[in-house]
């Protein structure tokens, strides 16, 4: 059963739902795990999970087949480098090894095939900074912000 979607955990607010507040240390990355995550990235993530008003937006994936996370395994570097003990955890079945992995490997690949609008990140940009939002939890680096915004 989901609990609430807003909780505070170690100081930070979880703003999705969720099955269980799981221990960091009890969780197992996949080993298989194609997708390798840089430390910009989950430096940028700490900092966006870390700001109140943004927090954990979506839980970590695990197995129940296999106990491996299919999904999160940024989110979770990302809640230690925070500081976070126990962070919002999904535990999904899948049929075999074959849908976890083909699972595991699509969040990602399917979001590369996006494509960003400049025109409109830009307007989005000029109305966050116009609210004094902190830009930098956009994900964008300072250089690309202000070409969007120019």
């Amino acid at each position: 059963m989901a609990k609430k979607a807003l909780a505070i955990q170690d100081g930070v607010s979880i703003y999705c739902t969720y099955t269980t507040l799981e221990d960091v240390a009890k969780l197992v990355p996949n080993p298989r795990n194609p997708n390798q995550h840089t430390q910009e990235q989950i430096n940028i993530l700490a900092q966006i999970i870390a700001t109140p008003s943004q927090g954990f937006r979506n839980p970590i994936v695990v197995s129940n087949r296999s106990g491996f996370i299919t999904k999160g395994h940024c989110r979770l570097e990302a809640a230690k480098m925070a500081g976070m003990q126990k962070i919002p955890c999904d535990y999904q079945d899948y049929e075999n090894e074959a849908s976890e992995w083909a699972d595991m490997i699509a969040d990602n690949k399917i979001a590369e095939k996006a494509t960003l609008d400049y025109a409109i990140t830009g307007d989005v940009m000029l109305e966050l900074d116009q609210l004094n939002f902190n830009l930098d939890l956009t994900g964008f680096d300072k250089m690309e912000i202000e070409g969007l915004m120019s």
